[in-house]
């Protein structure tokens, strides 16, 4: 595995990487303990309350679209250069957060035109129906 830097580990320990590339470092921490020395010293900076732009970044999630704009996204309702962004976003930077969002967003989607179907069909059959006889 090629060298890991702070950045990565940070990202590491804050669970904001791709399953995939957690897996991989997961599995180098085992094997180096050079690589574990640096994550120690990592977290020590991280605790220490010593924080760079990017660190604030990362912690802060400026980069991350709002629930809305990625409920925008999975309606197909906003602009080309912001839904390009989403979708690098996503796909690109593999940022699970927002996909954890859009995954829930989209179940709630399925699931609220469910029940707006069901409605529909019970609305439309409305006044249709025979009354039950008792014998």
């Amino acid at each position: 595995m090629q060298m890991i830097n702070d950045a990565t580990l940070l990202s590491y320990i804050e669970e904001s990487l791709p399953a995939e590339v957690m897996a991989r470092i997961e599995t180098a921490l085992r094997n180096d303990d050079a690589l574990r020395q640096q994550l120690s010293q990592v977290i020590a900076r991280r605790d220490s309350g010593v924080h760079s732009v990017g660190d604030i970044w990362r912690r802060h999630r400026l980069s991350c679209p709002s629930r809305e704009e990625l409920g925008s996204y999975l309606l197909g309702a906003m602009m080309d250069d912001q839904s390009d962004y989403i979708k690098f976003h996503l796909e690109k930077i593999g940022c699970r957060f927002c996909q954890s969002n859009l995954d829930d967003l989209s179940e709630s989607h399925h699931r609220d035109a469910v029940v707006a179907r069901r409605k529909k069909y019970f609305q439309s059959s409305v006044g249709r129906l025979r009354p039950e006889r008792r014998g």
